[in-house]
């Protein structure tokens, strides 16, 4: 059972788990169209903190709780004792008496734990530096219902340190997707986060590759991702790190070495022109608003799994 525990990493989970929360993020999607919604947060709240700004999170996690019968307590970090300097762990232990889970977008992964700690409650990562998880559900689900159980490959242009990468990274590993990474040699994942990668690989019979030739690493591949280059909190290094990612684009170009049924995703927030052609992102191969709607499932999914 995983109710009471934290969603932090999808490195936490194994593929049982995994698949899982996809099934009932498909469930969830069911009963919204169906409007059957079964209220499973029914008289509990949940505390939404928000230390980065928000459009698809937010919304995605407000909206999935109130169809599940909760409340959605909304906690932006100016509005709270710690803009004044109150220790977190003092706002975790007031919340831990008051509400019934926390889902947290933060600076720092620490935050998260340092939450469920000090709360004793069960804290959903709504993103943070190190990881997305949910968004990383999001993608297997958008890729499953484009694919369905093909086991299609799929490849990630940018940077390779991205915490998005980590979660399609975790999930493509966990599930037996093949994933090519195109990222420049300075910009590799931490050699702990490669070895888990590795291992979750290794479990699967799976493999991820890495490239310095986008060009290498998507050719042949039937999903091709990207996110934004400069995330907050690097606007020192921004115009440094654009200029080493200027090759690291995906290009109308780019797309014609993946198949012929190949999608293209995004996160979101996007900049057109810059890690992405506004031609890619908004022409008929792109997916990125089933993955923006599907946000609200795999939230629907993973608050009423855990809370």
């Amino acid at each position: 059972m995983l109710k009471g525990k934290n969603f932090l990493c999808l490195l936490d989970f194994h593929r049982k788990d995994i698949e899982m929360l996809l099934e009932t993020s498909f469930m969830m999607k069911r009963w919204v169209y169906s409007n059957s919604v079964q209220r499973t947060l029914e008289g509990k709240v949940v505390a939404l903190i928000f230390e980065k700004p928000s459009t698809r999170t937010r919304v995605s996690s407000e909206v999935a709780i109130h169809k599940l019968g909760g409340y959605p307590l909304i906690l932006d970090k100016n509005s709270l004792q710690l803009s004044r300097g109150e220790p977190l762990e003092d706002t975790g232990t007031v919340l831990g008496r008051m509400v019934n889970g926390i889902g947290a977008r933060v600076l720092k992964h620490q935050t998260l734990e340092t939450l469920s700690k000090s709360s004793g409650l069960p804290v959903i990562n709504l993103l943070s530096n190190f990881s997305h998880p949910l968004q990383g559900l999001t993608d297997m689900m958008t890729i499953k219902e484009r694919f369905g159980d093909r086991k299609v490959k799929i490849s990630f242009v940018g940077d390779g340190r991205d915490n998005v990468l980590l979660s399609l990274a975790s999930i493509s590993c966990s599930l037996g997707y093949d994933l090519n990474v195109a990222s420049p040699q300075s910009m590799r994942p931490d050699p702990e986060v490669m070895k888990r990668l590795e291992e979750r690989c290794e479990e699967n019979d799976t493999i991820i590759d890495f490239f310095n030739d986008p060009y290498e690493a998507v050719r042949g591949t039937s999903v091709v991702y990207t996110d934004v280059w400069i995330s907050m909190g690097e606007e020192a290094i921004a115009e440094s790190k654009k200029k080493e990612l200027s090759q690291f684009r995906v290009t109308t170009d780019l797309m014609r070495y993946s198949t012929e049924d190949s999608i293209f995703m995004h996160c979101l927030p996007a900049n057109r022109g810059e890690e992405v052609d506004p031609e890619v992102i908004d022409g008929k191969k792109s997916s990125v608003w089933d993955q923006a709607e599907n946000r609200l499932y795999t939230a629907m999914s993973t608050f009423s799994i855990f809370i």
